[in-house]
C-alpha cells in the first residue's frame, strides 16, 4: 500500500504551528482594522483570461492550470492531440487556474464591483496563492500573502498610514526592523540624467542586486545590457550616496536638478519623511536608492522591510502604482499597498523565539477524573468556564490518571482540575499548576478568578 504524502512545495501545519500562524494573522488583521481597512476574499481559482499575461512570460509558466470538468479531451481532434502543442492544448482543455498573487484578483474585484464599493477603497486580504515553482528552502508552491491596499486616492497620507501599519505590526510582534524606501520617479530621473532613459528597467534590475552581488558585478551587468561606459561612470557617485536621509535628499536635489520627474520623486519622499517625523514613527527608515522591487509595476514610493536580527530576505514590501485596474479596462485608478510575508515572519519569530508563552487557542484547563460519576460532575463546571470564554476540556474516556496527565503534558495545558470523591463531596476541584506542581482545593468561583488572571 502506498504511503500517504503531500505534493512537493506544500505543507501540513500542526495545531501548535497553526496557533503560531494565527498569532501572526490576528496581529496583522487587528492593525489593518485600526486603520479602517476591510477584509475581502476572492476565489482560489480565477478564469485563465484574468491571470494570463499579467505576470510576464515567466509568470504565465508558473500558473497552476485546472483541467475543465468532464471529458476535457472530447472536443479535440486527433491532429491537435498528435501536434502536442502544449500552449494550444492548454487553451482548449483548461479555462481556469489557481491565483498566482492577490493583486490581479484584487484589480479584477475592483473593476467588477466598481458600483458597489466606495472610493477610496481600503481592503485587506489574507489568503493562499499558488506558484508552480521549483520548491526549495523558504520557497513553497502554496503560501499565504497578507495584502493591504488603498485604491482611488493619490494622497501621500496613504503612504504614511502604511508606514504606521508596518511600525505597529512589528512593534506588536517585537521584531526589530528597518523600513527601506525609494521612489520610482527618482530612479527614472537618474536614468534620464545619465542619458539612458530607455534602459530604466535594465539599470534598476541591476542596482537592485547591489547588496547581493556588489558594485563591480552590478557595473558588469550594466555593461552587458548595453549601458554606455560614461553613463555607468555617472551612476557611481549616485550609488555611493551616503549620510542621513535628509542629506541624501539634498544631494539628490542637486544631482537631479535637470530632471522634472526626478525632482517630483524627491519632493514626494521629502513629504513622506516629514509626515513620519511629525507622527513619531519609531521604526528605522532609510532612503535606499538601490531599492527597485519589480519596477515596471510601481510608479511612486517603493517600500521594503528587513528584519535586523535575522539573516532573511525582505519580510514586507510594496509601493504606489498608478494603473492597477487598467488591464481590465478601468483606467486611472491609483493605489498604494504593501504585502506582509507571513511565512518569512513565521521563520523570524521561530528563530528569535518571540511567540507568547500561552496561545489564545490553547486549552487552559483540563478536567481529569477517577470514573463515570466524576466525569459527569465536571460538565456543569465546563459549561460555566466556556460561558466566560475560557478554553476548557474534560478527558472523555475512563482512563488511568497517569494517561490523563500525560495527555495534559503533551498538549502543554497549564492547569489540570482533578476530580475524585473527596472533591465532589466538597463541591470543589483539586487544581494543579502544571508548571510549578502546586495543588490547591478550590471552588468554581476561585477557579474562574485564577484562570481570568492568567489569560
Amino acid at each position: 500500500m502506498q504511503k500517504p504524502s503531500i505534493p512537493k512545495g506544500t505543507r501540513d501545519f500542526t495545531p501548535e504551528e497553526m496557533a503560531k500562524r494565527n498569532y501572526i494573522f490576528n496581529t496583522i488583521k487587528d492593525v489593518f482594522r485600526l486603520y479602517g481597512y476591510q477584509q475581502i476574499e476572492t476565489p482560489a481559482m480565477e478564469n485563465l483570461s484574468t491571470l494570463m499575461g499579467k505576470y510576464g512570460d515567466e509568470g504565465d509558466k508558473l500558473l497552476f492550470k485546472i483541467l475543465n470538468s468532464g471529458d476535457y479531451l472530447s472536443g479535440l481532434s486527433d491532429e491537435e492531440l498528435l501536434g502536442r502543442n502544449s500552449t494550444k492544448l492548454t487553451n482548449r482543455i483548461s479555462e481556469k487556474g489557481l491565483r498566482y498573487d492577490l493583486t490581479v484578483p484584487f484589480a479584477r474585484f475592483v473593476v467588477q464591483n466598481r458600483d458597489k464599493i466606495t472610493f477610496p477603497f481600503r481592503r485587506y486580504q489574507i489568503q493562499p496563492v499558488w506558484r508552480a515553482d521549483r520548491p526549495q528552502k523558504g520557497r513553497y508552491r502554496e503560501f499565504y500573502q497578507c495584502d493591504v491596499d488603498v485604491v482611488g486616492s493619490d494622497s501621500l497620507l496613504n503612504e504614511l498610514e502604511l508606514i504606521q501599519i508596518v511600525d505597529e505590526v512589528y512593534r506588536r510582534l517585537k521584531i526589530n526592523v528597518c523600513l527601506k524606501i525609494n521612489n520610482r520617479k527618482v530612479l527614472s530621473g537618474i536614468a534620464e540624467i545619465i542619458g539612458e532613459k530607455d534602459k530604466i528597467v535594465d539599470i534598476t534590475v541591476a542596482i537592485d542586486k547591489l547588496d547581493k552581488i556588489g558594485l563591480d558585478n552590478v557595473n558588469e551587468e550594466l555593461a552587458s545590457k548595453g549601458v554606455q561606459p560614461e553613463a555607468i561612470e555617472k551612476l557611481q557617485p549616485i550609488l555611493k550616496l551616503s549620510g542621513s536621509n535628509n542629506e541624501k535628499l539634498q544631494q539628490l536635489k542637486t544631482i537631479l536638478a535637470t530632471s522634472e520627474t526626478g525632482l517630483k520623486g524627491v519632493e514626494e519622499l521629502e513629504t513622506i519623511f516629514n509626515l513620519c517625523e511629525k507622527m513619531g514613527i519609531q521604526t528605522q527608515i532609510e532612503l535606499d536608492l538601490t531599492l527597485a522591487r519589480g519596477l515596471n509595476y510601481y510608479t511612486g514610493a517603493i517600500f521594503e522591510v528587513k528584519a535586523l536580527d535575522v539573516a532573511i530576505g525582505s519580510i514586507t514590501g510594496g509601493g504606489r502604482y498608478d494603473n492597477l485596474t487598467g488591464v481590465f479596462g478601468m483606467e486611472g485608478v491609483s493605489g498604494v499597498g504593501i504585502s506582509f510575508g507571513a511565512d518569512r515572519i513565521y521563520d523570524v519569530l521561530n528563530q528569535l523565539e518571540l511567540y507568547p508563552e500561552t496561545s489564545s487557542e490553547q486549552t487552559q484547563v483540563l478536567f481529569v477524573h477517577f470514573g463515570e460519576n466524576e466525569k459527569l460532575y465536571c460538565l456543569p463546571w465546563l459549561k460555566e468556564l466556556r460561558a466566560k470564554g475560557i478554553n476548557a476540556e474534560v478527558y472523555p474516556d475512563n482512563a488511568k490518571m497517569k494517561k490523563q496527565m500525560s495527555y495534559a503534558d503533551s498538549k502543554k495545558i497549564p492547569f489540570v482540575a482533578i476530580v475524585g470523591e473527596t472533591e465532589m463531596n466538597e463541591n470543589k476541584v483539586m487544581l494543579k499548576d502544571m508548571k510549578t506542581g502546586e495543588q490547591n482545593l478550590i471552588s468554581l468561583a476561585e477557579l474562574l478568578s485564577i484562570l481570568a488572571i492568567v489569560r
